[in-house]
């Protein structure tokens, strides 16, 4: 079985500093800080993050290449019985400033496990990108999903439904019935098969990253300058707490990075810098606030 992992893990080093790069200038203001870090039990990664910017109001694109053993917790997770693993990935989430531009996360990463012989014995691509806005507005849905299922036709017309479908599942707060966002792809476990071997996976996942500015950032553009208010900020940060519930409650990669002894700061990187919760808060009827919810629960 062939091994992706300096590949990939090149590949997404350098994605990470394209993405950076384009994202200071967006942004005019604010600048990436770097933060390397070393795993006692081996590998480590590269934060960077962005915060109290002009457009960004915080945000992380972080990478990490993690390898050693897996706590019997995550090879009871994992149903494998080989403890051996590597394991890469780049992360990213985006918390502007305006409340008109919506939150975005990615992820692209690559799994391996090994014998006890360091022989690669399965392994498996995961990732995708999901919107998750504080007002609704279809241009915007359709941009984005537009420019990712361009991609996946491309290689197979069968993968855009399957993977949005899949999104549109896990990226659901389902304590509160409704979606966290307007969806996006969501795809793990990417194996080769009778159909696609793990090149094929390898150029798919690649491919998406390679688009995911050009998926956000006009809708970036085109937001930005909005006109608002206090009213409207007041709204952005009750919605944030509706993503936070779901990155503690429900995130998978929250878990497994937690219980692999990653690094916490750079787990919970994720979680936007203002928050709020007010009980059973309602938006008035018919209000712009209150078409996000309506999007919201029929999105599922």
């Amino acid at each position: 079985m062939q091994s992706f992992k300096e590949e990939f893990l090149g590949f997404l080093q350098s994605l990470q500093d394209e993405i950076c790069r384009e994202l200071e200038e967006l942004d005019g203001k604010a600048l990436f800080t770097e933060d390397l870090w070393q795993r006692e039990e081996g590998g480590g990664g590269r934060t960077r993050v962005i915060s109290n910017g002009a457009v960004l109001e915080k945000g992380g694109v972080n990478t990490s290449a993690v390898h050693g053993k897996l706590p019997i917790a995550m090879m009871e997770y994992l149903k494998t019985e080989h403890d051996r693993f590597f394991a890469c990935g780049l992360s990213l989430v985006l918390h502007p400033l305006n409340p008109y531009v919506p939150t975005v996360h990615a992820n692209y990463r690559y799994f391996e496990l090994y014998d006890a012989h360091g022989v690669v014995v399965d392994q498996w691509f995961g990732g995708g990108s999901d919107l998750t806005p504080y007002y609704y507005y279809e241009t915007d849905k359709a941009h984005f999903h537009g420019v990712q299922k361009k991609v996946c036709d491309q290689k197979d017309l069968t993968l855009y439904p399957r993977f949005k479908e899949a999104c549109d599942h896990y990226f659901y707060n389902s304590h509160r019935s409704e979606a966290r966002g307007i969806g996006g792809l969501f795809y793990d476990y990417l194996r080769s098969d009778e159909k696609h071997d793990g090149r094929f996976w390898l150029d798919f996942v690649t491919s998406l990253g390679k688009v995911f500015l050009s998926s956000y950032l006009p809708i970036v553009q085109r937001r930005k300058e909005q006109g608002h208010g206090d009213k409207e900020r007041y709204w952005q940060e009750i919605r944030r707490g509706r993503y936070v519930e779901f990155n503690l409650i429900h995130d998978k990669g929250t878990l497994f990075g937690l219980k692999t002894n990653g690094r916490t700061e750079s787990i919970l990187m994720s979680l936007p810098p203002r928050v709020r919760w007010d009980y059973d808060f309602k938006p008035e009827p018919g209000s712009a606030e209150e078409e996000l919810l309506l999007a919201l629960r029929r999105e599922k």
